[in-house]
């Protein structure tokens, strides 16, 4: 299990729930169907605390976790195409997205300093 911390807690402000939702869509569907590791994935979702994501994979090495977790937001970042999964027959909350935002803090997570422990705990 990887606490993967977009914010620091307590110190820089949280994310907005529609941004949050986004990224929930955008990940989970690139993980779901990642072309190596899709079946190495058990869960993507967000942190109630509105700071990051929980991911619980299996068998998988912490550097391969760390080359996923760049190449899926990098993937969300750059998205140019309909969310996933956010038409009203598949999410119960479908409208409540926000696209911009959400590539807005996959590229501040890509930007930021990997030295710092808060980002993968």
């Amino acid at each position: 299990t990887f606490d993967l911390r977009m914010t620091r807690p307590n110190f820089e402000p949280v994310m907005n729930t529609a941004e949050i939702h986004t990224i929930e869509h955008l990940g989970a569907t690139f993980l779901r169907n990642h072309k190596e590791y899709k079946d190495k994935i058990i869960y993507f979702g967000p942190m109630g605390c509105m700071t990051g994501f929980y991911l619980i994979i299996k068998d998988l090495s912490f550097e391969t976790v760390i080359d996923v977790i760049k190449e899926m937001f990098q993937e969300i970042a750059c998205w140019d195409k309909e969310i996933p999964g956010a038409k009203k027959e598949e999410c119960g909350n479908y409208t409540y997205m926000d696209l911009e935002k959400a590539k807005e803090s996959s590229q501040f997570f890509i930007d930021s300093n990997w030295e710092h422990e808060y980002h993968l705990l």
